[in-house]
């Protein structure tokens, strides 16, 4: 009997360790609250995205998704802290199109680059607006085109800082145009926006979430809107894309993509890639992100491969867009 019960007690022994080596015998993933890093400062446009994806995903992986936010140097020393956490599922980032600029636009990272990372999913995609202080001679796109293109250095381009949105959209348009006008970077969108309805700058190209209050109030003069179609919104519905005011082809989204430091054990990816796809098709968060403008993704670049492929894409599209302009970050 006691043999019997020594050799059951290595078989219950041997299959427990050959379960562990498959992760079955391991608890659960999430054990704890996960960390949701945004990499800018709190109440910008990523920070309300988060905050919104980290309530939905709550619900599907039953546990705290707690938001945090660091700031600075265009996102990347908040990339790095997750390139550079433990690849166990608990500290994502949020990152917007800045994460595929920055292998160009910083010579020096605090990382490695886009290969640091696990892909989990593109989030949502979201035109810019370009717009002017209300007292510009230009009342449509066609008129401020006219104006720019008489003395570009004169026009003042207001951006949010190096690696912004703001600023990569701002570039974008200056290739566009052919016109490298002034420059004039900010610590953020809120300062930027300030005195662009103070007047003391010209124009800026903006997120839709963030214009729209402003484009609503009657604030800021709205030209037209980055995406490849017109808006639905009810605030944008009737302003032209810059494709089809002249600028053929163009179109520039601020999308928001879903990563995991490298490394992080497949079992848990793909369980955080469930999350994240069931939280894209919550209505409430659908609803909340197009009464912003934004557009929630709902095609292939919500699976990890797809969205690497995606990324790896804009890498190369912006890159050539920064060094024509020797726009390069110190």
């Amino acid at each position: 009997m006691d043999k019997l019960n020594r050799c059951r007690r290595w078989g219950l022994a041997t299959a427990y360790f050959l379960l562990a080596g498959t992760g079955v015998a391991r608890a659960e993933f999430p054990e704890k609250p996960i960390t949701l890093l945004v990499p800018f400062a709190a109440g910008g446009p990523s920070d309300k995205i988060a905050r919104e994806l980290a309530e939905s995903l709550r619900k599907r992986l039953d546990k705290t998704v707690i938001v945090e936010n660091l700031g600075g140097a265009g996102g990347t020393l908040g990339a790095a802290k997750v390139a550079t956490a433990s690849p166990d599922g608990y500290t994502l980032l949020i990152h917007h199109i800045g994460f595929a600029t920055a292998p160009t636009l910083y010579r020096k990272l605090p990382y490695k680059g886009i290969d640091d990372f696990a892909y989990l999913g593109l989030i949502n995609e979201a035109p810019s607006t370009l717009i002017g202080r209300n007292s510009l001679p230009a009342k449509n796109f066609a008129e401020l085109r006219r104006w720019i293109a008489a003395d570009p250095t004169k026009v003042n381009l207001a951006h949010a800082g190096v690696g912004s949105a703001s600023q990569l959209c701002g570039l974008m348009i200056q290739s566009a145009l052919k016109a490298e006008m002034t420059s004039v970077p900010y610590k953020g969108t809120g300062p930027a926006m300030t005195d662009l309805m103070g007047g003391t700058v010209d124009l800026m190209c903006e997120q839709a979430t963030n214009a729209v209050p402003q484009i609503e109030g009657g604030k800021v003069r709205a030209f037209a809107v980055t995406s490849k179609d017109r808006m639905k919104h009810p605030v944008l519905a009737s302003l032209p894309t810059l494709a089809e005011s002249g600028l053929p082809d163009f179109s520039v989204t601020v999308w928001h993509g879903l990563y995991a430091p490298k490394n992080t054990p497949g079992p848990v990816l793909a369980k955080l890639n469930e999350a994240l796809r069931g939280a894209l098709k919550d209505p409430e968060l659908i609803k909340r992100q197009e009464a912003l403008g934004i557009t929630v993704v709902s095609d292939a670049r919500v699976e990890p491969a797809a969205h690497k492929k995606f990324v790896e894409a804009e890498v190369a599209r912006w890159a050539k867009v920064i060094q024509a302009a020797g726009a390069y970050a110190d």
